[in-house]
């Protein structure tokens, strides 16, 4: 019997091991592996580096910036380009902004070399345990790399460079640097490139001033810029803000109790609840949009990406307290007409109250149809009543407007009698207004303004405001529009006067008289004086104090249209637009609100015209001067316009107008002895004026509606005009010193009080211009002296004497 083989599985067989072999084999396998792959990733490494962009662009960070328009004082009021950004350096960015970001984006990010592989793997875990990709591993330096350089394509090869990439950039800058960068570049939604540009699109304030709140909000767009800005969706975007403040109190960037005030802030958006549409401080949109069209006639396209900064004559509160005292006096003047009905009306189904999804969906509708005016606010009516009203804003904003004189300026319309189109109901889009603790309803004003200050030495515009509201139409109306000024244009046509030999005691008949149509060449002219009121003479100053028609025509006959017609291009107005005809000394003619506050500056600064100006000087980047302004100068012999005592004379006279005449609640109310002006009101008070200067000065406002028409027969120039003019100067001369009248030139004579040119002496000036010689006509167009012997003049009115009529 044979003896059985050995098993192949008996221990210490050679046969017996094949798990060790194949391991062997495996380890064997697995090391060439590891080496072909580092050779692999070495070649690829040695062709990839050196192929790796240098770091020029971050090193020497020159963004496409946008071209920036700023006041005087350096307030931005303006931005205008494809991407709006704002560079700031790392020591200028907030430390809680710069802590939201941290907790929002990498927490790790000052200890890791630019690959968190802790967050990688977490994020990796994440999405397997749920299935899909929702969180990513991507640091703040990964996003650097592949904003500046890289496409946002997913492949591998991509990948790879954004790795190296970001090693490189790791180790070639500050962790700081990489920061700075990171807040600077990152596009924010909106056009905002950077948390800086971020924080004026969205709470229109300077990124040093948000708080933690804001910051929290800020840091949570980067998820989704297009998708979760707070303006775009702000429920979404609320709920990432949560999210960051959670990080931010684990973290320990904030306690407990900061983290709890900062879930508690209400935050106001940009473009919401009043808040300013364009996210400036300053409302300057006007002069802003002026400077923009300036600078593209100079750079063309370059204008909008070269970062050139552009600094105006504008003083910022000089500017904001013009945006409010126009702002103002139209809503004044629209509480006093007729409410014409709501703006709208929508079908609001009963109970959709308690469906807050479904209500705010019909409320942002109306939103977007019915756009909100800075403080005027859209809002859908709820209940109407006459003792109550209740509108919301969305579903979680209800207001309940109740103030017994808020109400009364709508209360026809909350008759339940009104008609169908002028009733306030369920239902009916209104405009809501705060007025101190209240609230109002009032429409969408009709009115249009215009506010211009300039500086009578140089010309350099303080403030421009060219309507109502800029977002509703860019049309400046101080530039381009051109309205009759009325009796605004008065004080020119007296000027010229006093240069053929009328003087300030000049007594001219203030009777009225009538041109038929044959006389005319078209049609008969009957002018009157405001109200009615007539006088058997005055003097020339009085004329003008009371702002007689009847004196000032006479005035303009003596002269002649022609003359007039000339001198008024001496003040920079179009001779093209003012017809050497009698009408003229009503002002019948066309004037833009800004030739009218230049002609009068004239009378400011001694008789020099001053070109206006808005630019003053203009910077490239790095802030060497590309542009700088050289204004002409009052006191420039070649900017002499007018006689310096035609100056003197009429600055003394408009100075008395604002204490003696139709401007003098201009006086009662500034308690100044250096503010001279006129008041305006054109036929049928289409156009109604005031202009006038004080210190360093000169500043005229315009109101009327686009569509000429009556205001009223209510209103007039030293009404609604001089309140505006008030509300805007009374801010802006607080703590001024009062100038000192200039010294009384050579050649002006003094008699009785009055003045004469020395070539005009008492005796020879022109005394009177008289209606005595028994035909109207006649006298009127031959200005005849008494004939008979009978003195027909007048003395000037005493102290109290008769009431000055409104104009």
């Amino acid at each position: 019997m044979s003896t059985p083989q050995q098993s192949s599985a008996t221990p210490g067989g050679k046969s017996g091991l094949p798990w060790k072999r194949l391991l062997v084999k495996a380890g064997i396998a697995a090391a060439g592996a590891a080496v072909c792959g580092a050779v692999l990733f070495g070649l690829a490494l040695a062709l990839a580096w050196p192929s790796l962009p240098d770091l020029h662009a971050m090193t020497d960070y020159r963004p496409r910036v946008p071209l920036r328009i700023y006041t005087a004082d350096k307030v931005l009021i303006g931005e205008y380009g494809e991407e709006h950004r704002n560079v700031l350096r790392f020591d200028e960015i907030p430390p809680v902004m710069r802590q939201a970001v941290l907790a929002a984006e990498d927490d790790r990010f000052y200890s890791h070399g630019g690959v968190d592989w802790m967050g990688v793997a977490r994020a990796v875990l994440t999405n397997i345990v749920k299935g899909s990709k929702t969180q990513g591993g991507s640091t703040i330096t990964m996003q650097v790399a592949r904003n500046f350089y890289l496409s946002s394509e997913k492949t591998y090869s991509r990948k790879f460079y954004e790795l190296l990439l970001t090693f490189k950039i790791e180790s070639e800058l500050t962790k700081d640097q990489i920061l700075e960068l990171y807040m600077n570049q990152i596009y924010l939604g909106h056009r905002a490139y950077g948390f800086a540009a971020a924080s004026r699109t969205y709470f229109g304030k300077p990124l040093a001033e948000v708080s933690p709140a804001e910051a929290a909000m800020l840091a949570g767009i980067p998820k989704a810029p297009s998708r979760f800005n707070p303006i775009t969706n702000f429920p979404r975007a609320e709920i990432r803000q949560h999210y960051v403040l959670g990080r931010m109190k684990t973290l320990g960037y904030l306690t407990p109790e900061q983290a709890d005030e900062a879930l508690k802030e209400r935050l106001t958006v940009r473009g919401a609840d009043g808040a300013s549409t364009r996210g400036f401080a300053v409302h300057g949109d006007y002069p802003a949009e002026l400077a923009r069209q300036l600078m593209y006639g100079v750079f063309q396209e370059d204008t909008y990406s070269k970062g050139i900064d552009v600094y105006t004559t504008i003083d910022s509160k000089a500017q904001e307290a013009a945006y409010r005292a126009v702002r103002d006096g139209v809503l004044d003047y629209t509480r006093r007409a007729v409410y014409p009905g709501p703006e709208d009306q929508v079908d609001l189904p009963d109970g959709i109250e308690k469906d807050a999804q479904a209500l705010d969906e019909i409320l942002d509708g109306v939103q977007e149809k019915t756009p909100d005016s800075e403080d005027l606010l859209a809002a859908v009516v709820l209940a109407a009543s006459p003792t109550e009203v209740t509108v919301a804003r969305s579903a979680r904003d209800v207001i309940t407007i109740s103030d017994k004189k808020a109400l009364a300026v709508v209360a026809r319309a909350l008759n339940p009698k009104a008609a169908d189109g002028k009733r306030i109901r369920r239902g009916s889009v209104v405009y809501i207004h705060k007025t101190g603790d209240n609230w109002e309803i009032i429409n969408m004003p009709a009115l249009q303004a215009a506010l211009v200050s300039m500086a009578p030495q140089d010309g350099a515009i303080r403030a421009m405001i060219g309507g109502f509201d800029y977002n509703r139409g860019t049309f400046n109306r101080v530039t381009q529009a051109w309205r009759q000024p009325g009796s605004n244009i008065k004080p020119f046509v007296y000027a010229a006067a006093l240069e053929r030999g009328l003087t300030p005691a000049t007594q001219i008949s203030d009777q009225p008289f009538m041109l038929s149509a044959e006389q005319t060449g078209s049609k008969a002219w009957q002018p009157k004086n405001d109200g009615n009121q007539y006088e058997p003479m005055l003097t020339l100053r009085q004329g003008l104090y009371r702002s007689k028609n009847m004196v000032s025509i006479r005035i303009l006959q003596a002269i002649s249209p022609q003359y007039a017609q000339d001198y008024l291009t001496r003040f920079g107005f179009d001779k093209s637009r003012w017809p050497a005809v009698l009408p003229l000394a009503l002002g019948a003619g066309g004037a833009t609100p800004l030739q009218v506050v230049n002609g009068y500056s004239v009378f400011a600064n001694g008789g020099y015209r001053v070109t206006p100006y808005l630019v003053d000087h203009v910077t490239d980047r790095a802030g060497k001067v590309l542009m700088q302004a050289q204004p002409v100068v009052a006191g420039d012999a070649a900017a002499r316009a007018i006689d310096p005592r035609t100056a003197w004379v009429m600055d003394d006279i408009l100075r008395g107008v604002t204490v003696n005449g139709t401007a003098a609640r201009a006086h009662q109310v500034l308690k100044r002895n250096d503010v001279g002006g006129k008041t305006g009101t054109t036929n049928d008070a289409v156009d109604v004026w005031f202009s006038g200067f004080s210190g360093n000065l000169a500043t005229t406002v315009w109101m009327g509606f686009d569509q000429p028409k009556s205001l009223g027969t209510n209103e007039f120039g030293s009404g609604l005009a001089l309140s505006t003019w008030l509300d805007y100067m009374q801010p802006v001369l607080k703590g001024v010193p009062e100038t000192k009248p200039a010294a009384r030139p050579d050649g002006l004579l003094v008699d009785n009080g009055e003045y004469y040119f020395s070539e005009f002496p008492p005796g020879q000036a022109v005394a009177s211009l008289d209606l005595s010689s028994g035909d109207a006509l006649t006298d009127f167009l031959n200005n005849n002296r008494s004939t008979d012997g009978v003195d027909t003049s007048v003395k000037p009115l005493p102290p109290g004497g008769a009431a000055v009529p409104p104009d």
